[in-house]
This record gives C-alpha cells, sequence and structure tokens, in this order.
C-alpha cells in the first residue's frame, strides 16, 4: 500500500469508526466527540490562572486510558483529546491576560502588555479577537509545516542513521535540552543527571533489579506516570501552595472598562497584522521543531521582532496598547505546538511538557511507537502490507486539522464567553488539582505505593523549582532514558562490542561532538 492509502485509511479512522451516538441518523465519531471536549476543556483551563494545558493533560491521561483502555481502538480518541487540550490552552491562555491582567504563563505576559491597555480602553473584544484569529493562523501553519517536514525527517534519519547515529542523536538532544532550559547549564545538567538515574532503576537486562535499595515497591521500576506527573504537576502545586501561603492578603483584582463595540476585524486591521502573524508563525515554528526550546522563546522573540519592526516604520510603540503586540506574541506562542510534535513523531523525542504528555500516552496505549520507522510503508509502495502506526499518525494529523477547523469556528466565540474563569481563586483551584493528580494515579496504576512515589517526586519538583532548576530536563531525561539505553546495547553489540562504536561513526562522532560544542559554549555564554 502506498502513501496515499495509508492517508486514507488515517481518515477513516477519525470520522468513520465507531460512532459514540447518532444525531437525526448521523453518526457521531468518537475521536471526533474527545477534539471537541478536550478543546472546549483546553479553553476554560487556559482561561483560568494557576492551571495550564499540560496539567489538564496529565489529570486527563490516566482518567482517559481508563475509560478506553490499552487496545489500538483507544489511541486516536486519547490523543484527541489531549491534542484538543493542547490547542484549547493556547488560545485560551489569552483571556486572563487581556481582560484581567493576570497572565498565567511567561509568554502570555506578552499577550498582557498589549492586550490589558486595550482592554482598559474599552477594546477588549477586538483584542480577543485578535489574540484568537493570530493565536489560530500560527497553529494553523505549524500544523502545515508538521505534516510535511515529520515524514522527511524520519525518511532521512531511518535511511542514514544507524544504530551508532541515533545514539548519537540522543545524547545530543539530551545535551541540547539541558543546556538551554532553565537559564543555568550546570542545573539543567544535574536535572537531566537525576532523570537518567531514576530511569535505570530496576530496568536493563540484567538478572535481577538494579538501584532499588532491597525496596520491593522499586523492583518494577518507577511509574513513568507517577514520576512524570509528580516533578512537573505536584511540584507546581507544592510551590504554589507555598507562595499563596507567603502572599496571602497582598492580591490585587484588576478591572478594565467595558467593552465597546462589536470588536470586529476589519480587512485593513487584517491586512496589517498578516506580516507580523507571518513572521511570528515561522519564528514559532522554527523555534518549536527544536528539542527542549518551548513557546516562551517563541514569544519573546516574535514580540521583540514585531516591536524592532514598528521602531523602524515609526509606528505606535509596542506596550502601548496596540493589536501589533497582541499578534505578534500569540502567533509565536501558538505555532509552537504543532511544530513541537515533529521531534516527536520523526525520532521519539518530546520538546515540551504538553508533548511529554503525549509520549506518555503512546507509550501507555502501546501499538505506536514514535520514530523514524513510523513513516515506513511496508511491503514498499507496490506491496500490501499495512503500517498500522502509519494510519495512526496520519489519524493524528487529520485530528490536528479537526481541532483546528474547531479553533476558527467556535474557538473565538468560548474564549470570550469564559473570561469569568480569571476570577476562581488560586486556593480553590490547587487543592482540587492535587486531588484529581493522586486520583488520576491511582486509576492508572491501581497500587497506593504510586500515589507515594508520586508525591515523593512530587517534593522532588518542589526543591527542584526552589533552586531555580527546571524539571523538564529531569523529565525528558527520564522517558528518553530506556531508549537510550536500549540504542547503546544494540550499537555495542551490532558493532561487536566494540567500545569506541560513537567515535568510530563519523555521523556518531559529528553528534557527540555538536553536543559538546553546546554545553561548552552555553556555559561560557553564561561566564
Amino acid at each position: 500500500m502506498g502513501m496515499l492509502d495509508h492517508l486514507w485509511l488515517g481518515v477513516q479512522a477519525v470520522f468513520l469508526a465507531d460512532p459514540a451516538f447518532t444525531v437525526l441518523g448521523v453518526g457521531i465519531p468518537i475521536t471526533i466527540l474527545m477534539i471537541l471536549f478536550g478543546f472546549l476543556l483546553g479553553i476554560v483551563v487556559g482561561a483560568t490562572p494557576g492551571l495550564a494545558g499540560p496539567m489538564a493533560m496529565a489529570i486527563s491521561l490516566p482518567i482517559l486510558i481508563s475509560i478506553f483502555g490499552f487496545n489500538d481502538d483507544a489511541f486516536l480518541p486519547v490523543l484527541g483529546c489531549l491534542i484538543g487540550i493542547m490547542k484549547g490552552a493556547t488560545v485560551g491562555g489569552a483571556v486572563p491576560a487581556i481582560l484581567f491582567n493576570t497572565p498565567g504563563t511567561p509568554d502570555a505576559y506578552m499577550t498582557a502588555l498589549d492586550g490589558f491597555p486595550m482592554a482598559e480602553r474599552g477594546e477588549a473584544r477586538k483584542a480577543l479577537r485578535v489574540a484568537h484569529f493570530s493565536s489560530a493562523s500560527g497553529d494553523t501553519f505549524s500544523d502545515i509545516v508538521l505534516v510535511v517536514c515529520a515524514p522527511f525527517l524520519a525518511i532521512l534519519v531511518e535511511a542514514y542513521l544507524d544504530l551508532p547515529e541515533k545514539t548519537g542523536l540522543l545524547i545530543l538532544s539530551l545535551a541540547f535540552i539541558a543546556s538551554v532550559i532553565g537559564g543555568s547549564v550546570g542545573k539543567g545538567i544535574i536535572s537531566m543527571g537525576l532523570g537518567l538515574l531514576a530511569a535505570m532503576i530496576a530496568t536493563g537486562e540484567d538478572f535481577y533489579p538494579r538501584l532499588t535499595m532491597g525496596n520491593q515497591a522499586l523492583a518494577e521500576g518507577i511509574p513513568i506516570a507517577a514520576a512524570v506527573l509528580g516533578v512537573l504537576i505536584l511540584g507546581e502545586v507544592f510551590r504554589s501552595l507555598e507562595d499563596l501561603r507567603r502572599n496571602r492578603g497582598s492580591g490585587a483584582s484588576a478591572t478594565h472598562s467595558a467593552s465597546e463595540g462589536s470588536g470586529r476585524l476589519g480587512w485593513p486591521l487584517i491586512k496589517g497584522l498578516s506580516p507580523i502573524i507571518a513572521r511570528s508563525a515561522m519564528i514559532g515554528t522554527a523555534i518549536g521543531a527544536l528539542p527542549g526550546v518551548g513557546s516562551t522563546l517563541a514569544a519573546t522573540i516574535g514580540y521583540t521582532s514585531a516591536k524592532a519592526r514598528a521602531q523602524r516604520r515609526g509606528e505606535a510603540p509596542l506596550g502601548s496598547g496596540v493589536p501589533e503586540g497582541i499578534a505578534a506574541t500569540e502567533a509565536a506562542n501558538s505555532s509552537v505546538s504543532g511544530a513541537n510534535l515533529i521531534p516527536v513523531l520523526s525520532l521519539g523525542i518530546p520538546g515540551n511538557a504538553a508533548a511529554v504528555f503525549l509520549i506518555l500516552a503512546m507509550d501507555s496505549i502501546g501499538g505506536f511507537n514514535p520514530g523514524p520507522a513510523v513513516f515506513r510503508l511496508e511491503g514498499g509502495v507496490e506491496g500490501e502490507g499495512v503500517n498500522l502506526e502509519l494510519v495512526l499518525a496520519f489519524g493524528l494529523f487529520v485530528s490536528m486539522f479537526v481541532a483546528n477547523a474547531l479553533n476558527w469556528t467556535i474557538g473565538g466565540v468560548f474564549m470570550r464567553t469564559v473570561g469569568i474563569m480569571a476570577r476562581v481563586p488560586k486556593e480553590r483551584l490547587l487543592p482540587i488539582v492535587l486531588l484529581l493528580t493522586l486520583t488520576a494515579i491511582y486509576v492508572q496504576e491501581t497500587a497506593l505505593v504510586a500515589v507515594w512515589i508520586t508525591i515523593a517526586f512530587g517534593f522532588l519538583g518542589y526543591f527542584m523549582r526552589r533552586v531555580g532548576m527546571s524539571p523538564l530536563p529531569f523529565v525528558i531525561a527520564f522517558i528518553l532514558g530506556g531508549n537510550l539505553e536500549a540504542t547503546a546495547r544494540q550499537a555495542f553489540a551490532a558493532t561487536g562490542a566494540d567500545p569506541f562504536f560513537l567515535i568510530n561513526s563519523p555521523i556518531a562522532l559529528t553528534f557527540i561532538l555538536l553536543a559538546i560544542a553546546i554545553v561548552t559554549y552555553n556555559l561560557w555564554k553564561t561566564k
């Protein structure tokens, strides 16, 4: 079967699967329903300060798996819901930043610089429409690049990289992530090292569990969901609860004047914003394709680029309440989400927290191993074999475009109705998040020891944040640790037990030298 045949099967898997229910005799596919549910949930989460898309994805994943199970039929509904949450939270994050000057993420802070002054002038509806149009445009562009580039990159990797080269590529990716995240190369490397150490517990090919210190609870290894949710979610909840305790009574509520007019975007405004949106979308896509570089950097560079453009043209400066600032930020941070799946699907390397939970879902359900083999045509172009992973990959692409269609049609309307969520106090939200996370872990693992492991990793994530150490290198290293060890063992065996297999391969040696150069450069830049 050829590529187009797999594409058609992917479309059928989304639109012609067993319907959840029928309306007037028309079946509603379960995948479409889950994308819609996830998208609406993502907007609500994004519009609520203190919550974030990855947090909702983390809580939803174990619950979704417990509902749909671990078979192939669960893949697209579960991943569709997570993708909907990811995209909805991205566009919804502009709501509290514009209406109440309470950005929930660093990149939403850039949106607030111009969005909140517009809201104070009574242009809140216009600001929200600009944010929605820019976010949807950047997201759509990024998804198109994903569909084009991910198969191409995977084919190149499969054609030119063998086991030693793939080992070197994993090392390069980890070095890059550790160097660029967290502001300190040393802390990033320590975080990565802790993740690799945790991944080595009770794994490998030995006849006895290693690094368990005789603890029977660790004999089967650390549950990946417990470690990831503990470090990423509970660690943030613990830190936020302590910050609330310290700052009790010091918060101030922001208000703005009533919104005037319909806020519709006329063609002259859209035409003027289009170059800014296009530039920011390309910036965000390029940054998102790099493992470990998230939307904050994309939003910062997109905003800075638009600010320099306004200065050159003698236009109103960004930060004074102009639509160009909102457009530049929202287009840049939204275009990261699609591009970040390029290394996920083609290399199996997650780049941000949202991609981590997509990888976690793929690993939990099984039947889909992200990497170069996903885009391989079994039996050749003339053969009759079907690559189920390729069908699921195309189904995933279709799901992303369905989420984009929802964003263009109902996203703007729904995001303007959830502004009230920005008034929900964190004191009520965070305990709910804590309880839901622990419940989700127990639902998936059905063992109380998994809950204690999650809490332990939650305290680890808390201390990492308190010392200024990003937990993301830890999580990505924990996820990639098993793959790195397995690939290195296979490369060692395939080269006849050559201990210098990374040096004897020119491409692998190049990856190792690049990893050393990246770490050295970032250390030098910090000094």
